[in-house]
């Protein structure tokens, strides 16, 4: 069939100004009349010609509930504006660090290369009718959307008056693998549903040892447990944990992925990874089970991690501390030596004395993973992390939980590689205390404040930022 492209009247909506993870809203936002294509409309607008006619743009998220609705207007609306092929995931489902992967990684049948993603995920927020739902771009670079683009987003959706879309394009059945082709009053328009894993294991595979990793995985004397949380780390822990690694199939916790994450809050922590705290021997009561030696868990759209050992929590300060002293040695990837590191400013200085101790850059940044990005595309930093359990390396441009824990896997395997057959395993509180008697401890405690008064917590804000002029005076005193 040829589609016909229709421009539809609108009208702005106020606050649609992306963060630093893109629009975040309710679902019953999000569902208004027009709110999601004025926001698609907007940013087509803010890129520059080449990077939207003609184009290989993706199209995916972490599943959670409308995703399935806003894939087909964002493929009608890409049609319209002259993409000319769109990537999907199978059933929609690609994680945040497998989108950068695809985009920086997929070569098309045809040659062509994505230029850029539309990613549907809230992240860490629940899913659901009544929850969460959120849309950001990435670039080229496989990267979020640098400042300068999501301030003309920003400003194109408060003068928004029309968008373009392509209403008689039929759906497209994201459930099967395979190509459906449009003719177009200018081009044909392609899109193309693929296998959600495949890329991303193929580049798991090129930075670490799998097979060492299996071979620790094979010992009776470890045993291990990954918790997707009903999020889309699901569609990619059987195949890496089980078909790759030979993990059992009952390592997995929550391995498929709900539109509402199973009614739980997708959120790798303490405080929402429950099931997997009570099985590490971190929960409340004791079942009396033996906790397994290793485990971890994701967030909804799996570019989060949080590690366990047995009856020990590693915070993420430390997690990507102990990933950089380690990470020459082993993982493959980083072999010839690290660039660089990187920290965000509220995450604990224990990377700071890694740095100084083994002669590395060392980098602070704001909070927002674009920053680590262009470190990154500078060729300053190969290990980066944040202290909200977001840990990543220069191989894509996200934050990547499988990444972290497969990581860890592999610093577990090196230093029980001829251990294998010994009496006891070198265990994740081993690795943590041996780290903290080379560098050092560093303390922290980090409080969520959660669903409190936007206008509230806005105020209380402005007031510390007032009190600010005030703090050399105090320092003076004190």
């Amino acid at each position: 069939m040829v589609f016909k492209v229709s421009k539809v009247p609108t009208t702005p909506y106020d606050g649609q100004k992306p963060g630093t993870s893109g629009l975040r809203k309710k679902v019953k936002v999000f569902v208004q009349p027009h709110y999601l294509q004025n926001f698609v409309q907007s940013t087509f607008n803010a890129l520059t010609p080449e990077k939207v006619r003609g184009a290989t743009l993706v199209v995916s998220g972490d599943g959670r509930y409308f995703s399935k609705d806003a894939i087909q207007i964002i493929i009608k609306m890409a049609a319209a504006n002259g993409v000319r092929r769109i990537w999907v995931g199978q059933n929609g489902l690609l994680s945040t660090p497998a989108v950068s992967a695809v985009i920086r990684e997929r070569i098309g049948v045809d040659g062509s290369k994505a230029t850029g993603a539309f990613i549907l995920t809230a992240s860490h927020n629940p899913g659901g009718p009544h929850e969460d739902f959120g849309i950001k771009y990435n670039m080229e670079n496989g990267g979020p959307a640098p400042e300068a683009i999501t301030d003309k987003i920003f400003e194109n959706t408060k003068t928004i008056t029309e968008y373009l879309i392509a209403e008689d394009l039929p759906n497209v059945d994201i459930s099967a693998i395979g190509v459906t082709s449009f003719g177009g009053p200018e081009a044909q328009f392609d899109v193309e549903v693929f296998d959600s894993a495949s890329d991303y294991v193929k580049l798991m595979k090129s930075i670490f040892d799998f097979e060492l990793i299996r071979q620790l995985l094979s010992s009776p004397k470890f045993t291990f447990c990954y918790d997707a949380l009903h999020g889309v780390a699901g569609a990619y822990a059987h195949r890496i944990f089980v078909e790759e690694l030979g993990a059992k199939e009952s390592s997995l916790l929550n391995c498929v992925p709900k539109e509402d994450f199973g009614g739980g809050h997708p959120d790798p922590n303490l405080t929402y990874a429950k099931e997997l705290v009570a099985r590490m021997g971190l929960g409340k009561s004791n079942s009396g089970v033996e906790p397994p030696e290793f485990g971890a868990a994701a967030d909804g759209d799996a570019d989060r991690n949080m590690i366990l050992g047995k009856r020990f929590f590693v915070t993420p300060s430390d997690s990507v501390a102990i990933i950089a002293a380690n990470a020459v040695d082993a993982i493959p990837y980083f072999s010839s030596g690290l660039k660089g590191v990187a920290r965000s400013m509220p995450t604990s200085a224990a990377l700071d004395v890694v740095a100084k101790n083994l002669e590395l850059k060392f980098f602070e940044v704001p909070t927002g993973w674009k920053f680590f990005g262009n470190l990154m595309d500078a060729g300053l930093c190969s290990v980066c992390g944040e202290e909200s359990f977001g840990t990543g390396s220069d191989h894509i441009r996200e934050k990547d939980g499988i990444w972290a824990v497969l990581a860890w896997l592999s610093i577990l395997a090196y230093k029980n590689k001829e251990n294998l057959d010994g009496d006891k395993l070198v265990t994740v509180e081993d690795i943590v205390r041996q780290h903290w008697a080379t560098y050092g401890r560093h303390y922290y405690t980090r409080y969520d404040y959660e669903n409190v008064d936007a206008g509230a917590a806005k105020d209380l804000m402005a007031y510390l930022v007032k009190l600010q002029s005030s703090l050399g005076d105090v320092l003076i005193i004190l």
